[in-house]
């Protein structure tokens, strides 16, 4: 790490702390050369391996550009997204790989957003598992039916009205 001050290459570090929740690591350091002090922010990258073969880092904001087009006219707040968007880039990370295929991205939006909103869910699901037909639709609406999943429910219990529709399809 060069010194800011006298740009000499020797530094060393005085203090360590984990910030965003351990996301980050900032460091206290002290040049060897001009005994002065400065600070830096050590951060894990993790990267996005595009459909072109490009590489770029991961951005919540682009997640959140992609799901609030799917969460169009729903009852769905900008804090609701950012929150999604943090659950997102945590399930990736746990994965424990630095690349991530821009796919797996997409699909990681997926079980978020169906907590959040099933319209939306269907909406961003559509895209990314290429429904090509009504049935496309229909499978993925019955499976809704099948294993609930949305805020309120009592257990994942299916009620006499899911399972009738359900078993209509």
């Amino acid at each position: 790490m060069n010194c800011p001050f006298c740009r000499q290459a020797d530094s060393r570090v005085v203090d360590s702390r984990p910030i965003d929740e351990g996301g980050s690591i900032r460091r206290r350091r002290e040049c060897a050369t001009c005994g002065k002090r400065f600070t830096t922010q050590e951060m894990a990258i993790l990267s996005v391996i595009k459909r072109s073969g490009a590489t770029e880092p991961f951005s919540r904001e682009k997640v959140i550009a992609g799901v609030r087009k799917a969460c169009q006219g729903r009852p769905v707040n900008d804090d609701d997204l950012a929150l999604l968007a943090q659950r997102v880039e945590e399930s990736l990370r746990a994965t424990g790989q630095a690349e991530i295929e821009a796919q797996e991205v997409g699909l990681a939006i997926l079980a978020p957003l169906r907590e959040l909103d099933e319209v939306a869910y269907l909406r961003y699901a559509s895209v990314y598992r290429n429904f090509n037909s009504l049935d496309d639709f229909e499978g993925e609406i019955a499976l809704l039916r099948a294993l609930p999943f949305a805020k309120g429910e009592k257990n994942n219990e299916l009620t006499d009205e899911d399972r009738e529709l359900s078993s209509s399809t």
